[in-house]
């Protein structure tokens, strides 16, 4: 199993989307969790967790559909230990 693939099965849709939405555009996100979680899109979780995530002020609208920091965005637990490199 991939890593994009894990996070997708394994991360909340709100943590999912709180990353991946500062660089992927809609399409492209849809494409990526629709693989991995078909029923995220066919039952409107996807553009529900847009809007509260949205409303939330996590995020912020950005330029070419993409969306920004908002000033409430904090990483997911899961982000943070992927970005953060191990320290012997």
């Amino acid at each position: 199993m991939n890593t994009i693939e894990q996070i997708v099965k394994n991360e909340s849709l709100d943590d999912i989307v709180t990353i991946f939405s500062l660089f992927k555009a809609t399409p492209h996100l849809e494409m990526m969790i629709g693989q991995y979680k078909p029923e995220s899109i066919r039952h409107g979780e996807l553009q529900e967790s847009y809007s509260r995530l949205f409303e939330s002020g996590v995020l912020a609208k950005g330029e070419n559909s993409l969306a920004v920091k908002g000033p409430n965005w904090k990483a997911p637990e899961f982000f943070k230990e992927i970005d953060t490199p191990d320290t012997p």
